[in-house]
């Protein structure tokens, strides 16, 4: 086999047919040939090869690798993250831009409850490489919480509980500021199980009645970005993103059109001094590090 193949479950993975576990799983039961013969696990080609999934063949132009597009996406409370629901509800993909080739690949997801950005890619190997455990990509969250945390609990949240699926923790705990019986937080994680956020919080007794996620990996939520509403990143930010992933730059991975550019949000978070009544609406609060 020539040495720029490819295995063959990565390749569609990248055409946007499935995950690379979707793709395995079709494989072993015997949906995917090339050039007429059942797949097999391992299989490797170089992209000359007719592949057909459930007698469907699959074109050239889908396997051949596009640019890597890349849009932010914020999230309103209220939306799924699924391309298909039974009850019909509103989808996050309803929201997104339409592709020509392939299609948008969540990096994540966020619950029904929970608002604030969320990536896609036409990218099924970005996309596999950014969600993976092992590569331990920072979730940044705004939280407020219903309930006063002591010391103690703070310090046993970032030192870890037993959740039902195994120990957890947050890797940091940034005071925000709030009033009377509600609380803003940063919190940071390194992992993405569901709910995992609110479940930790829960374990100490404590409700989470707002989350917004306003971070992942290199990127931040752009302050001018509004619910609903989707941005284009730019070669740089993508490039940002695959270098996370362990992955080698693209240098032509910008769509061909014109785009407005948002501002983002700056690394450092402006510290404002709390005056009258706070602000519980907003994701970009002032920050207070824990000793």
């Amino acid at each position: 086999m020539p040495l720029d193949s490819e295995k063959l479950h990565k390749v569609l993975a990248r055409a946007g047919l499935g995950s690379r576990r979707q793709i395995e799983t079709w494989i072993e039961e015997g949906r995917v040939s090339v050039d007429g013969k059942t797949a097999q696990l391992g299989d490797r080609v170089v992209g000359t090869e007719k592949i057909r999934v459930d007698g469907r063949p699959v074109s050239a132009k889908r396997l051949s690798q596009p640019p890597t597009r890349v849009i932010a996406y914020h999230k309103p409370e209220g939306q799924m993250v699924t391309r298909d629901d039974p009850q019909q509800r509103d989808t996050v993909f309803d929201h997104l831009p339409k592709l020509k080739e392939g299609r948008w690949i969540a990096i994540g997801r966020l619950d029904l409850n929970t608002s604030g950005l969320l990536l896609f890619t036409n990218n099924g190997e970005l996309a596999n490489a950014l969600m993976h455990p092992s590569r331990q990509i920072q979730r940044e969250y705004s939280v407020r919480v219903h309930g006063i945390a002591s010391e103690a609990v703070l310090t046993k949240l970032t030192h870890g509980v037993e959740l039902d699926d195994g120990p957890a923790r947050f890797e940091e705990i940034v005071d925000s500021g709030g009033s009377g019986t509600n609380h803003w937080n940063y919190v940071l994680i390194v992992e993405g199980r569901k709910r995992e956020v609110r479940r930790l919080w829960e374990s100490q007794g404590l409700t989470v009645n707002r989350l917004i996620r306003v971070r992942f990996g290199s990127y931040e939520l752009p302050p001018a970005l509004r619910k609903g509403r989707h941005r284009q990143l730019t070669v740089k930010e993508i490039n940002e993103l695959r270098e996370l992933a362990d992955l080698p730059p693209e240098q032509d991975c910008a769509p061909k059109k014109r785009r407005i550019s948002l501002k983002r949000a700056p690394k450092d978070r402006p510290k404002k001094k709390q005056s009258g009544k706070t602000d519980n609406n907003s994701p970009y609060r002032s920050r207070k590090r824990r000793a």
